[in-house]
């Protein structure tokens, strides 16, 4: 990656570590300026051949070598790995960036002390095609440089934004986060739709997921409210407003929102989990 010469470690070659080695080599970031750990030396050999970036043996030893340390494990796994971890990076104190969803940066600082830049992050699947978006937060004052590293590296996966509260990234989990496989639900629908109607599923499943993707640029390349859009469709007794009236007596507008809500909340819940864990392991 131009201008970006820092080691980056990885802990975690799961499908989200996979997208972020994909994206920095896509971004220009030389092969082996990246490590990735993990415990499955499947994954780790796929890492090596796949993309030729250095699998090291242990958490431990990507610490010790990393500038810029990413956290690409599931929730229920964070305590275990911080435990085994955190010495080391109270000792070198490297850039920390946790990318898994509902772990507090305060649970993250419990291991690491209070010396230790660290951010949190929420992406979303689209990164796996580098079309994600993702937020970010830091619970401490970040130098432009290490801004601009954590920029660079959220960037392979698509776009960036930075929030500036902690607890708003339980929400942003619960719309960008979980929202693709809400978006996916619609997709299938539609195509289902169309089969019912007589179209071809190949064909019903193009026009559908084109439709949203294009539905979606639109909003972004006019900056119009969805609204407007929805009315520029919209024609007096044509065939939209008879079908928008059908999902309007189903509710679809409320259980979008309730699914939204009910995702944020289990974003806070992974947090308490993951905390009562950690009490039960002293």
């Amino acid at each position: 990656m131009p201008g970006f010469s820092v080691r980056i470690g990885i802990i975690g070659a799961g499908k989200m570590g996979e997208a972020l080695v994909r994206g920095l080599l896509r971004a220009g970031a030389r092969a082996d300026m990246i490590l990735v750990a993990d415990k499955l030396s499947s994954r780790k050999t796929l890492m090596m051949d796949e993309y030729q970036v250095r699998a090291v043996k242990d958490n431990r030893e990507l610490i010790k070598e990393a500038e810029v340390v990413v956290l690409a494990i599931k929730p229920q796994n964070m305590a275990e790995v911080l435990q085994e971890i955190a010495e080391d990076i109270r000792k070198r104190k490297p850039l920390v960036i946790s990318i898994a969803a509902g772990i507090s940066t305060g649970f993250i600082r419990e291991w690491v002390g209070d010396e230790v830049k660290l951010v949190r992050v929420m992406p979303n699947t689209p990164a796996l095609i580098g079309e994600g978006i993702s937020a970010f937060y830091s619970d401490s004052p970040l130098a432009e440089s290490e801004r601009e590293q954590v920029q660079k590296v959220l960037s392979a996966l698509g776009q960036v934004v930075e929030i500036e509260k902690e607890e708003l990234l339980d929400a942003v989990t619960g719309l960008s986060g979980s929202g693709p496989a809400y978006i996916f639900v619609l997709i299938e629908a539609l195509a289902d739709a169309g089969v019912k109607m007589g179209l071809a599923r190949e064909l019903a499943l193009q026009l559908s997921a084109k439709t949203v993707v294009g539905a979606g640029k639109l909003v972004l390349e006019t900056n119009r409210h969805p609204a407007e859009l929805k009315d520029m469709v919209t024609s007096p007794a044509g065939t939209t407003i008879y079908g928008l009236s059908v999902l309007e007596e189903g509710g679809l507008r409320g259980l979008v929102i309730k699914a939204v809500e009910r995702a944020t909340l289990r974003s806070r819940e992974l947090a308490e989990e993951a905390k009562a864990k950690k009490e039960r392991k002293k």
